[in-house]
């Protein structure tokens, strides 16, 4: 036994929680079962961990550059508030089991289960009707966190040995199905990309699709959008970006004050100008995004052509889920750019509720979900509801990140140590998932899991003839479509 967990524990401190080799590892075992050369299994290899490391670079650089400005107005205005960001998420969460004298290292033990879960739920896939093995590494070790929280709040008196089994299967269950519930969205919107996501707001992302075409219009999308005259230099993605990030961040780092921002930013120099320092921390926005996409295409590519090798030998029919981030390169360039907007807009405004109706606790806004949740969002509704969806759902989706975020920090105490987990998932399903655990005990955990097993099988029967052939075989999966109605390949509408 001791020898499985430390070999457990080498891979999970070396492979599982750093997301990179995951995916270079996951690489390397697909091209090697598909027996391609060694070089070429190292090569891809290579290309998939550059890649992903690509886009941390960009994923760190973006919250880097502006999370001390959104928690500067915590600072600027003396507000004693939560965070909504899963990094601050978790050190609340790790603050909270030990503040009851728990230890926090069980939620390595977790993972295994969670992960053994999951791969067992595909592996019986022909009953679950589970397709996506999620391998999104950091973000499993931030919701395992959270989770272990809810669970000693709801169960203080179990012993860890049962805590592990219990979340384990939980929330092994939660990435399985939820992970799942994107495999439709995602392969419409990557034409057959041959992934799907694994992150924080994968319950919202189903949910987008089903309300964007109701919405709003297709044919009247960022891509189709004409504008007039000197508006048309928003076309282009970088030009846009830059204005538009100048005058969101401009205001805001000019309300915080040159002081302030000397203060919080160690990058902002003295003898820098405080325009130019605005400027150029805007313009950050347009240089991040432009290396994320860049990362993105490097390691989806070498990522959904080596999974065949996995999913043919090793989990039939299944799909990697992946960071959110993988799908901006597929929509609209500006997509992003509006879902973070809109999104900031519905949580300011839901932060001004809080603070005219008195709420016992204040949210500040974490840059982790009011960006990678709400550009998300955007993406998959510009596709099917046009720049209308793109708008409203993200300004909702940033009402619900607080007002849901602020429910859970007050009802599951977290905001006592300063954060909450704030993405969408974890504002919607999980308050009620751990609500339901605390009223209704044992038989509320039974609950969670059956009605969560359910949801796979209830979207199997209402689309039986192409529920797995979409994810193994995209192109076949459209000539049913087209058959379905009555029209040749390329003409067929997939929404």
């Amino acid at each position: 036994m001791e020898i499985v967990l430390s070999v457990w524990e080498f891979f999970q401190n070396n492979i599982l929680t750093k997301p990179q080799f995951f995916i270079g590892f996951i690489v390397f075992v697909g091209y090697a079962l598909l027996k391609k050369p060694i070089y070429e299994c190292i090569a891809g290899f290579i290309k998939a961990v550059v890649g992903y490391m690509i886009l941390m670079v960009a994923s760190s650089g973006l919250v880097g550059n502006f999370r001390p400005v959104l928690a500067g107005l915590k600072d600027r205005f003396d507000l004693s508030a939560a965070v909504i960001d899963p990094y601050f998420g978790q050190a609340a969460a790790q603050m909270s089991v030990e503040h009851i004298g728990r230890s926090f290292s069980m939620m390595m033990m977790v993972l295994l289960i969670a992960f053994a879960i999951n791969i067992l739920l595909v592996m019986l896939r022909r009953y679950t009707k589970i397709r996506t093995l999620f391998i999104t590494g950091h973000v499993m070790v931030q919701q395992s966190s959270t989770a272990l929280w809810l669970v000693l709040f709801c169960f203080p008196e179990l012993q860890d040995p049962g805590v592990v089994l219990m979340l384990g299967v939980l929330l092994g269950t939660y990435w399985s199905v939820a992970s799942n519930l994107t495999v439709e969205p995602v392969a419409k919107l990557t034409e057959g990309g041959g992934f799907a996501t694994g992150h924080q707001q994968m319950f919202g992302i189903f949910l987008v699709s089903k309300l964007a075409k109701k919405i709003g219009n297709p044919q009247k999308s960022l891509e189709n959008l004409k504008l007039p005259g000197f508006l048309s230099i928003f076309n282009e993605n970088v030009v846009a970006t830059g204005i538009l990030m100048t005058f969101f961040f401009g205001a805001i780092i000019s309300i915080l004050g040159a002081d302030l921002m000397h203060q919080i930013d160690k990058g902002f120099s003295e003898k820098q100008n405080f325009v130019f320092y605005i400027v150029e921390k805007s313009f950050n926005f347009a240089v991040y995004l432009t290396i994320l996409q860049l990362g993105v295409r490097m390691f989806v590519s070498e990522l959904t052509n080596s999974f065949q090798g996995i999913s043919e030998k090793l989990l039939p029919g299944s799909v990697p889920a992946v960071d959110c981030a993988a799908t901006y390169g597929f929509g609209h360039p500006n997509a992003v750019t509006f879902g973070f907007l809109f999104g900031a807009f519905g949580q300011f405004l839901a932060i001004i509720g809080l603070i005219v109706f008195e709420s016992p606790i204040l949210i500040i806004s974490g840059f982790v979900p009011l960006f990678f949740d709400n550009a998300t969002f955007a993406v998959f509704a510009n596709r099917l509801g046009g720049v209308r969806a793109a708008a409203i759902i993200p300004f909702f989706s940033g009402m619900i990140q607080v007002l849901g975020g602020g429910f859970a920090a007050y009802y599951f105490t977290t905001g006592m140590f300063g954060g909450w987990h704030g993405n969408f998932d974890w504002d919607t399903i999980w308050p009620f998932i751990g609500v339901i655990m605390n009223n209704f005990q044992y038989v509320g955990v039974a609950v969670v899991v059956i009605i969560l097993l359910t949801i796979p099988q209830i979207i199997y029967r209402r689309n039986k003839d192409t529920y797995f052939l979409i994810a193994e075989d995209f192109d076949e999966y459209k000539e049913v479509m087209a058959k379905k109605q009555g029209v040749p390949v390329d003409k067929v509408v997939i929404d």
